[in-house]
């Protein structure tokens, strides 16, 4: 079906456009008043939303329930309408779906299915005006992410999308089971979680305080995971695990994740907290440097997504020790 393709009640459209908007209908040469007729009762078409269209007569699927949602919440202003043509594409603009229903289609098991969810919820740029209508919650925001596709529907980052879900529920079990598989699951870090609770002033909630808890604690777990992989896949020497570093005079140097005393190659695994920046490392790391230890910092996220590159920064760092000066005593104690 192309853009300008006529569509009458016998047409059989694909999943894409079982859900069309007036805008989209009038391209294709569907006039307002045939639209209202074939939505009369007993008739082909149904008014899912405000504007939009659902081009069959059963009950809306949960694909027509989300598309419709962008299609209403992304819609482009009147004045736009009147003065330019429909723009290629879904017609869904800079809306994205976020909360409950992206995790939903992100693959998240803690989340319901969408078609079990109350509403689906849109998030659209501050400068857009659609109002929440019956299934859809619209979230106006002035900094718009950018989205990730599945299915071709355009979604939040899981993220934002977990911090928009948390932002509904109440139950503490429910929130600690999202934030939980956020992590366990891979589809992102604590940090960038722990980032957007904050900005939308979640962490003043006890409930959310305490899944934060448990989300930092399953993150540094996984990590801790991938990096003892990481060491064993790719055939790095064995280190001395979660240690640490002292002078003989009792001076406290720091914890690391992972130490190489032969070769004074010390490794951290990313920050020790979401809220700690990189001015903190940069001073651990000169300490250290001064002794003639060298420090690397391996981030969760990295581990992640790049763990052989992550494999050769540590490899090239135990095979620079030969040509460092000799490195000072330090006293190494379990942590």
């Amino acid at each position: 079906m192309t853009q300008n393709t006529p569509l009458s009640p016998r047409t059989s459209p694909d999943v894409r456009h079982r859900v069309q908007s007036a805008e989209q209908l009038r391209a294709r040469g569907v006039t307002s008043a045939q639209t209202a007729d074939r939505c009369l009762p007993g008739g082909p078409w149904q008014q899912l939303l405000p504007g939009v269209y659902l081009l069959h007569p059963g009950p809306p699927t949960n694909d027509d329930r989300v598309r419709g949602a962008l299609l209403y919440a992304g819609r482009r202003p009147a004045t736009a309408r009147r003065t330019m043509p429909v723009q290629a594409g879904p017609g869904y603009g800079e809306a994205m779906v976020t909360g409950l229903a992206a995790l939903a289609l992100y693959g998240f098991t803690s989340a319901p299915p969408v078609i079990a969810l109350h509403r689906v919820d849109v998030l659209v740029p501050r400068t857009r005006r659609p109002r929440s209508t019956r299934f859809v919650q619209v979230t106006r925001t002035s900094s718009l992410p950018r989205p990730q596709h599945r299915f071709g529907i355009p979604l939040a980052p899981v993220e934002r999308a977990v911090a928009d879900a948390v932002a509904s529920l109440t139950d503490a079990s429910t929130v600690r089971r999202l934030l939980t598989e956020a992590v366990r699951g891979g589809h992102c870090e604590p940090g960038p979680v722990v980032r957007e609770l904050n900005a939308a002033k979640l962490l003043g909630r006890a409930h959310v305080v305490d899944a934060v808890d448990a989300l930092l604690v399953e993150g540094r777990a996984v990590a801790e995971n991938r990096l003892y992989e990481m060491v064993r896949t790719h055939g790095l020497p064995e280190p001395v695990w979660n240690v640490e570093l002292s002078l003989p005079d009792g001076g406290r140097l720091g914890g690391v994740d992972a130490y190489w005393p032969e070769q004074a190659v010390a490794l951290e695994l990313g920050a020790r907290s979401p809220r700690e920046d990189g001015v903190t490392f940069a001073a651990e790391r000169e300490r250290l440097e001064r002794l003639g230890i060298a420090l690397v910092r391996v981030t969760p996220k990295q581990l992640r997504e790049a763990t052989a590159q992550q494999a050769v920064v540590v490899r090239t760092a135990l095979m620079a020790a030969c040509d460092r000066a000799p490195a000072a005593y330090v006293v190494v104690l379990p942590r």
